[in-house]
């Protein structure tokens, strides 16, 4: 919720006092539910992402969560009827077979944990193919940092009843920490900066290339963030897992070359 109110904080900011990007107000009742349906399906995606790591291995729900580009071409072709060259598809195999091997270990199933964790996989890809419709529509097309903005406080709305419920007393204790420790200021602000960040990023990636191009690069995150942190922690890491990254930043490289070729035979 707090990277919610961030993100509309720093969006408002940047439109109407930095004028970075003209002001657009929403246009069509039609419009205004797309985007509250956008803020409904990336808050049930949270919230089942996050419950899910209650009763599953981190592993394995990274393994469940490799599928993300999956869905998002069926829903990008169920909702868009957009499909891809065979070439685009097959690449895909190793970006998600990579993730899936890295993870390597024997998780302890929980049918509801799975059931939340798919649930949260494929709201991540279908929120990616209507934020794209949002950011592309050429009768309903919203810059990227217009659509945070309308975006992020229908969200954190969304989202207090759940606050609530679960940490009721989360304000209090925040603001008696950042009493004693203010260092914990700096780090709250800095988390929602970034976070702000990663949303218009996260938009920017998909008004530019595609919606399956942003879950791709999703998983080769996974790939470059496991790398980044056995350089950093000296972290142990075992065959099986460089394995799997080394194949899914191939499946990157494929699916980006790929892409070139088919917007070559289009053009």
């Amino acid at each position: 919720m707090l990277h919610m109110l961030s993100c509309a904080a720093y969006s408002l900011f940047a439109i109407k006092w930095l004028e970075i990007v003209p002001f657009q107000q929403i246009q069509s009742r039609r419009q205004f539910f797309k985007i509250l349906a956008l803020s409904a399906i990336f808050c049930l995606s949270v919230v089942c992402g996050n419950t899910s790591l209650r009763y599953l291995p981190v592993s394995f729900n990274q393994a469940i969560g490799a599928t993300t580009p999956f869905f998002t071409a069926i829903f990008a072709f169920v909702i868009t009827c957009k499909t891809e060259s065979p070439q685009v598809y097959f690449a895909l195999v190793p970006v998600v077979l990579g993730i899936v091997l890295a993870s390597n270990s024997e998780p302890l199933f929980h049918l509801f944990g799975f059931l939340m964790c798919v649930t949260s996989t494929a709201g991540r890809a279908l929120k990616s193919v209507v934020q794209g419709l949002l950011l592309t529509s050429d009768s309903e097309k919203l810059h990227s940092m217009n659509l945070l903005l309308y975006m992020a406080p229908m969200a954190a709305m969304i989202l207090l009843p759940f606050t609530l419920y679960v940490e009721g007393n989360v304000l209090a204790v925040t603001i008696e920490k950042g009493r004693r420790d203010g260092f914990i200021v700096f780090l709250l602000v800095a988390n929602a900066t970034v976070a702000y960040l990663v949303n218009l990023t996260n938009f920017l990636v998909t008004k530019h290339t595609s919606a399956l191009t942003l879950q791709v690069l999703g998983n080769a995150k996974a790939a470059v963030a496991a790398i980044v942190s056995v350089l950093i922690f000296k972290n142990p890491v075992n065959v099986m897992g460089m394995t799997g990254f080394a194949i899914t930043v191939m499946g990157v490289v494929l699916y980006s070359e790929a892409r070139k070729r088919a917007k070559t035979t289009a053009h």
